[in-house]
């Protein structure tokens, strides 16, 4: 006979919930709705008996399996940290993006790199050409994230990067930016994306051929463990997987596989789980079937805890937790009617809130048209902020627990991602199953199935093959003219013809040298590079000489 509901919640309440309100205050003494009804903080079972198979599969927050979340107070203690994704043309005018929001209430930053910045290519590049500045801000130098976050003080915000390839040169760039703020690198706080196998399922923004990729991941996340050990040093990209075209499940089963990988990467170069695990973070993206979504969170919660509790034997509880950034769809967002896309936004927001994330970003109205304005962008924040503030989703944890219908979602999306996950292990795991193309042509056939309802109006998307509109309001667009590139093209010959050129040469070719080698630690040399205003292209040549330039399977 299991313990009663009641026993079990004071157990939760005396232990788990005691230990988090002594560290953080609720944000109110007491919650209640517009009627005045006051809203508990948690809500469970009323039969006198719990299920046998309750703490298994719902337990508490806080607690494993961590289906309900991964904070004993969740939203009730803060909100998720609200961290819009932005960057575009140059390091200044990007700066000034990023105190606008910050002004008006992000309580996170997210920086977009340009293309060439991804590609490991500098601004006067001939393959740079006309991209400079276009999809995110251009990072050549230190020089440049000098500028990128000059009047930002580094120890008292909370930054992600989403860069994948040349992560480990971005993040030395951001460690020397703080040391010349006087912020030491134990201070600094924030997720480095650096996940290169959804690269090559999904994206495309690769450089160096699998393993010596995960080379690179794992010696940063040596780095990040001893010398910035707040920050995380991945955030294992389900996003991206989505955005080609994958299902929910897909999204969940192939990210939860890529985890994976990366831990038993880790592991054979000598790792405990227990030293690093905490810091590894996901990213996730939330579309338009709200209960899905949200029953989606939950199961990927629940299968990374079970994974690293029963597959890697880690032990402490902050080992299993899987801690996700969310971002709203941007296949979503329609061309057509682009006002609609607000609703969409919104929806979405709410089932990554609904599902327990800890960061999110809003998607823009403009972005399947250009890149975000300044007005739309704020909007998006403000989504966030009346869905926080307002809708009342954050007073209780997990609020969907126990409906029927999210309940079977969760479990049914958990068993669908662990067959593929099996599948994987099955081929020798996520690397080997991408050489072999099976994650790229699941996700190619989901995508063609899909397109195929779209076009049969069996699955509608308004404005687009139903309700049509032939008067089309335009929206104003944000535009990045070709003078950015010509500046930083400009400042990048003068950085070149005013540092020392001695101190890069042998700088670059010590980190050739260790490229060559299976022992040492890339990255405090990456580091040293940086300091010496060596360039991202620089830096990226020298490794692609050792390592050669991926090519993708011909036949998928």
């Amino acid at each position: 006979m299991g313990k009663s509901y009641k026993q079990e919640k004071a157990r939760w309440e005396s232990s788990t919930l005691k230990k988090s309100l002594d560290r953080f205050a609720e944000r109110q003494s007491s919650f209640e709705t517009s009627s005045g009804i006051p809203i508990e903080r948690l809500y469970g079972p009323e039969d006198p008996q719990v299920d046998a198979t309750y703490p298994d599969t719902l337990g508490f927050p806080g607690e494993y399996p961590f289906t309900r979340g991964v904070q004993p107070t969740m939203y009730r203690g803060r909100f998720w940290t609200m961290r819009q994704y932005a960057g575009f043309a140059t390091a200044e005018e990007s700066n000034l993006r990023y105190k606008l929001l910050l002004e008006r209430g992000q309580t996170g930053l997210s920086v977009a790199f340009d293309l060439p910045t991804q590609m490991g290519y500098d601004a006067d590049a001939a393959l740079a050409r006309g991209e400079v500045g276009k999809v995110g801000v251009s990072i050549c130098s230190l020089q440049d994230m000098e500028k990128l976050f000059d009047g930002i003080p580094l120890d008292k915000v909370s930054t992600s990067m989403t860069i994948n390839s040349t992560a480990a040169i971005l993040l030395a760039m951001y460690i020397a930016v703080a040391e010349k703020q006087g912020v030491a690198p134990a201070q600094l706080r924030g997720t480095i994306q650096n996940d290169l196998l959804k690269e090559y399922i999904a994206r495309g923004t690769y450089i160096f051929p699998p393993q010596p990729s995960m080379r690179i991941i794992t010696d940063l996340f040596a780095y990040c463990n001893e010398q910035v050990p707040k920050w995380n040093a991945i955030s294992i990209s389900g996003y991206h997987i989505r955005e080609a075209g994958s299902t929910a499940a897909q999204e969940v089963g192939f990210t939860i596989a890529n985890g994976i990988a990366y831990v038993e990467a880790a592991l054979r170069k000598g790792l405990d789980p227990d030293t690093f695990a905490s810091r590894l973070s996901f990213f996730f993206a939330a579309h338009n079937n709200l209960f899905e979504e949200a029953a989606k969170f939950r199961a990927a919660r629940r299968l990374w805890a079970r994974v690293m509790k029963e597959r890697f034997g880690a032990k402490k509880p902050s080992s299993l937790l899987l801690r996700f950034h969310t971002q709203t769809a941007g296949c979503t967002l329609t061309a057509q009617q682009p006002m609609n896309n607000v609703v969409r936004v919104t929806l979405q927001a709410l089932s990554a809130a609904l599902g327990g994330t800890q960061s999110l970003h809003t998607n823009s109205l403009d972005e399947a048209l250009a890149l975000p304005s300044e007005q739309a962008v704020t909007l998006a924040l403000r989504t966030q902020q009346v869905i926080a503030y307002e809708s009342g989703v954050g007073d209780t944890i997990d609020p969907l627990a126990g409906s029927y219908f999210v309940e079977s979602l969760t479990d049914q999306i958990e068993k669908l991602a662990e067959d593929y996950i099996q599948k994987i292990d099955e081929m020798g795991g996520s690397v080997e199953a991408i050489e072999r193309g099976f994650q790229q042509k699941e996700i190619h056939d989901a995508a063609y199935a899909e397109q195929r309802r779209i076009e049969d109006e069996k699955q509608i998307v308004v404005g687009v093959n139903r309700f049509q509109d032939d008067k089309e309001n335009p929206v104003p667009l944000q535009r990045v003219s070709g003078e950015a590139e010509e500046r930083q093209v400009a400042a990048l010959k003068t950085l070149r013809a005013e540092r020392n050129q001695s101190e890069v040469n042998a700088v670059l070719a010590a980190l050739k040298t260790a490229a060559g080698s299976e022992v040492d630690n890339l990255v405090p040399l990456i580091v040293q590079a940086v300091k010496a205003y060596a360039t991202v292209g620089e830096i990226t040549d020298t490794l692609r000489d050792v390592y050669g330039h991926y090519r993708p399977p011909t036949d998928l």
